[in-house]
């Protein structure tokens, strides 16, 4: 009876330290990110230099290259922001894709260095001899 004393409490401790080690530092891990809507009605919150994330779809049409990287415009389908990226994009870059980039204003420009995308999350295994599977004539796609 005795020993209930000191083992509830101990398991009770034991689960909130539990607790704040899996859950304490999610926000460090989470990633957050404005829309294109959101950066513009918030941009006095972000003074040129101030780092933030910006995220949404490459513009069709908007995409072409600078001196050390690549220019295009991100939107929401509301409001549309001119993005300069330094540095080499991925090679799943293309317009229509979403990506997400880290960066600052500098005027009405946002420039980043990092970006992340969005990929598809279907996987399609290579077929035999190495190349990728295609569909037959008349069969489905």
């Amino acid at each position: 009876m005795r020993y209930r004393w000191f083992v509830l409490p101990a398991v009770g401790i034991a689960a909130v330290l539990l607790g704040v080690l899996l859950f304490g530092n999610l926000n460090d891990n989470l990633v957050y990110y404005l829309t294109p809507s959101e950066a513009l009605a918030r941009r006095a919150d972000f003074p040129d230099g101030h780092r933030l994330r910006l995220g949404g779809l490459v513009q069709p049409g908007s995409v072409h290259q600078v001196a050390g990287g690549v220019g295009f415009t991100l939107t929401d389908g509301r409001r549309s922001v001119p993005v300069t990226h330094q540095g080499a994009p991925s090679q799943l870059f293309r317009e229509g894709v979403g990506v997400v980039v880290e960066g600052s204003w500098t005027g009405d420009r946002f420039r980043s260095d990092t970006m992340l995308l969005k990929h598809d999350e279907n996987y399609r295994p290579p077929s035999e001899g190495g190349r990728a599977p295609t569909a037959e004539p008349g069969g489905p796609p």
